[in-house]
């Protein structure tokens, strides 16, 4: 059986450079899929689409609301081409009753255990419409090894660096975030894989710089401890979302290789400027992630934010626009109130203003969005502070003894993507 998975592409933030992690969802999925399974992956981002070929079956893998639009494009012209379509994804699942017109077949929630059934059923000519596992979790210990060999991983490179790979130790996240849609879609029980198996999986990739893309590692004090201990050994240098805000750990994140975290900037208090402090003590970058566009702001507050996140001499700042995507509980909130401007789903990105802020117009909220991001990168550009942090994680590969230089066919051919 010939199994084509697509991975449609969605538009970036304008003040980021273009530069595209290689995706983790549709190599987890391929994970679960039987092994007579023969499959072929197309990355929007990196490749160009070919309708052409005769597979079998099309999976649609989407994670976020921006690209359903072209997901659902994608999929009505290979229907109309006579190949039959799946969705799955985390995006799907926010979406299902908008996406069920384009599919022959929805599924939500986790594949792990559960996917060679949905093929077994294709075969027997009884695909069904949709495949509801939503919060229904399987074993974390059945989620093996990621197939990261259906990338063009010499694709993934920014300047002819090559980026991350990405790998998580757990699902589901315990907090209840405002502007998050993770306790709707992976439950809000922390769910750890097993230490040893994601151990194994990391020293396995054939990368020295990774990304945890779990939720938060900051869930549970001694299996963070554990799996920190455990990861010293591989001398791998990784990014993450927070990890917990505790001596210990911070030490032993910094000896198991944290390169930097993305941290959530929610206020100017002196909890956030001490968290980025001791974070920095460690030799550990922080990049700020700040949403702008919650009700207690205004201008002066925005303002005033961007000037207390440069005292904070943070390493990098993305900056976004609070966006109610659906399963968040600011959307319900806005629904509520009449808030919401529309559903374009395309222009969900975080970089427009979809909603009406409390405090001003859309439009302002546009121009502070902007605002922000020029004055934060005012006296340096992002792809130098990008830059400085890759050379620090290079200066300590060497002293590790763990830094590979690229060969010149490798550096020649990823200078032509």
């Amino acid at each position: 059986m010939k199994l084509k998975i697509i991975y449609p592409k969605w538009p970036k933030l304008k003040n980021q450079p273009e530069f595209h992690l290689p995706p983790h969802g549709p190599v987890c999925f391929a994970a679960a899929l039987p092994p007579e399974v023969e499959v072929e992956f197309c990355d929007e981002h990196v490749q160009d689409l070919d309708f052409s070929g005769d597979p079998d079956l099309i999976a649609i893998s989407c994670m976020l609301t921006c690209q359903m639009e072209r997901g659902w494009a994608i999929a009505d012209r290979y229907r109309q081409l006579g190949r039959p379509v799946i969705f799955g994804g985390i995006g799907t699942m926010l979406h299902p009753e908008e996406t069920m017109p384009h599919a022959d077949s929805v599924f939500l929630g986790e594949v792990e255990g559960r996917f060679g059934a949905v093929l077994e059923d294709f075969r027997r000519g009884r695909l069904q419409p949709i495949y509801d596992y939503a919060l229904d979790f399987p074993d974390t210990g059945l989620i093996t090894p990621a197939r990261r060999e259906i990338l063009d991983r010499p694709r993934y490179n920014f300047r002819g660096v090559q980026m991350v790979d990405l790998v998580h130790a757990s699902r589901g996240c315990r907090f209840n975030c405002f502007p998050c849609c993770t306790p709707f879609l992976g439950g809000r029980r922390f769910r750890p894989r097993p230490i040893e198996q994601v151990v194994a999986e990391v020293a396995a990739i054939d990368n020295n710089r990774l990304f945890f893309v779990d939720n938060s590692l900051a869930q549970d004090d001694q299996w963070e401890k554990d799996l920190f201990k455990a990861l010293i050994p591989l001398k791998k240098k990784w990014i993450s979302h927070p990890i917990k805000d505790d001596e210990e750990i911070l030490d032993l994140a910094a000896e198991a290789g944290c390169w930097y975290v993305y941290q959530a900037i929610v206020d100017m208090s002196p909890v956030i400027a001490e968290r980025v402090r001791r974070l920095k003590a460690r030799g550990i970058g922080v990049e700020g992630t700040i949403i702008l566009g919650t009700d207690e702001q205004d201008e002066d507050y925005i303002r005033r934010f961007v000037d207390f996140l440069l005292e904070l001499e943070l390493d990098l700042a993305e900056f976004t626009i609070m966006t109610p995507f659906p399963g968040t509980p600011i959307r319900e909130s806005l629904l509520r109130q009449d808030r919401i401007l529309h559903n374009q789903w395309s222009r969900y990105t975080c970089g427009e203003t979809v909603f009406r802020p409390a405090r001003m117009t859309p439009r302002k909220l546009d121009e502070l969005f902007q605002y922000a991001w020029d004055s934060f990168y005012a006296d340096c550009s992002i792809e130098l502070k990008m830059a400085k942090l890759y050379v620090d994680v290079i200066a300590r590969e060497k002293a590790d003894g763990t830094f590979v230089r690229p060969s010149l066919q490798r550096r020649q051919k990823w200078g032509r993507q």
